[in-house]
């Protein structure tokens, strides 16, 4: 591709409403945020229990970077693989209440690596329609037989696995999509993966450390259980820290050491984020006011939005998503909410079907009721315009 095709498609994203930018972040990560010199009220962010910037998280890390160091040095398979490591990984396993969980670097990472050792060329793969891209593209690497079923429609995967001949067969969800704040139907889809003899993949990014008892994610929060399922958590979002775990059967762990290419051939995480993680998951399971109150913002907002031109998506999580429509037009409005003192991102085509561009409004335990009426009200006010 020649520089001049390059320059051809920029264009054309910019026709389109589809060219993304990057602001630059002048603050630690939080809902008041300065950016350009100026502070907003930002909800942006998937730090919902407003860990991020928490200075015990803080304080854990300046200690661990005392007696760990900084980098890893080496792959886990190597010399990586630290004692701060363990730990993480036997903590994390007790409290998603699984036999064993395996660290990864990146959630992305995580999805990657996992599906495309569990299956291959003689295998299937049946994934929710709306799942996020690292799923999609897990299962593309994969090189399984790749079959999309409509969002959350229990009845076309089964007809989906009812036909299918391959060897060994994988349904990949999302626990909580990213994009509309739904929660799967994991209870029918574990149903599914018992009678056709399937594995169940679910993806918690956005329901770890906020949904279910203790914030221990969507397998208590629905009473879920099953050795069939494998499950993955990110550490980036509710936890505040960074990294991510796939957890499962002991054999499943073991498995995945040996064959996840993400896993093998990467430097591990440094160690001093562990040890900040370790101190997260005390600090999620034992503060029960931050989901307490993250949920009373969740319900202020879908009484106060009135936005008739607009959709506000059913959703009970911390994604509220406000569906507008038209690429150009969820971009001015985001853009009218920056001169109101509020960031809210618009999210437009492909990471959303054509014709759906929103504003994915993200609430933290960190904002405040008068942060969310605020909101309301700009939002209110611009769509009577």
């Amino acid at each position: 591709m020649t520089f001049s095709a390059i320059a051809a498609e920029l264009a054309d994203l910019d026709a389109r409403g589809l060219r993304r930018t990057r602001r630059l972040l002048q603050s630690p990560q939080a809902p008041r945020v300065t950016v350009g010199g100026r502070s907003y009220v930002a909800f942006c962010s998937n730090d919902y229990l407003g860990l991020a910037s928490d200075p015990r998280l803080v304080r854990a890390v300046q200690c661990a970077v005392e007696t760990e160091g900084v980098g890893a040095g080496a792959s886990h398979l190597v010399l990586g693989h630290c004692e701060a490591h363990g730990a993480l990984e036997q903590a994390l396993a007790r409290f998603v209440g699984l036999p064993r969980a395996l660290l990864f670097s990146t959630g992305y990472m995580a999805n990657i690596g996992a599906i495309t050792a569990l299956v291959g060329r003689e295998d299937a793969v049946f994934a929710d329609r709306l799942n996020h891209a690292s799923l999609n593209d897990a299962c593309q690497l994969s090189r399984a037989q790749f079959r999309r079923y409509a969002h959350a429609d229990v009845n076309a995967l089964a007809a989906l696995l009812q036909e299918t001949k391959a060897r060994r067969k994988l349904i990949v969800t999302d626990a909580v999509f990213s994009m509309d704040g739904d929660i799967a139907p994991v209870a029918a889809l574990l149903e599914l993966a018992e009678r056709h003899d399937a594995w169940l993949y679910l993806d918690d990014a956005h329901g770890f450390g906020v949904l279910g008892a203790g914030g221990r994610g969507v397998l208590t929060h629905l009473g879920v259980r099953s050795p069939r399922i494998v499950y993955m958590g990110t550490l980036g979002k509710a936890a505040g820290t960074f990294g991510a775990f796939v957890a499962g059967e002991p054999a499943l762990a073991e498995f995945l050491i040996q064959r996840a290419r993400t896993y093998v051939y990467t430097t591990a995480l440094p160690p001093a984020l562990s040890c900040a993680t370790l101190k997260s998951l005390e600090l999620i399971d034992t503060e029960q006011w931050r989901r307490d109150h993250l949920g009373r913002l969740i319900r202020l907002l879908k009484r106060g939005v009135a936005a008739r031109n607009w959709r506000l998506l059913d959703s009970d999580t911390a994604i509220q998503p406000l569906v507008i429509g038209d690429n150009a037009a969820a971009v001015a409005v985001s853009e009218k909410l920056v001169e109101h003192g509020l960031l809210v991102p618009a999210i437009r085509p492909p990471t959303v079907p054509p014709g759906s561009a929103r504003l994915r409004i993200s609430l933290s335990a960190g904002h405040s009721e008068a942060d969310v009426t605020r909101l309301i009200e700009s939002l209110n006010a611009l769509a009577r315009l």
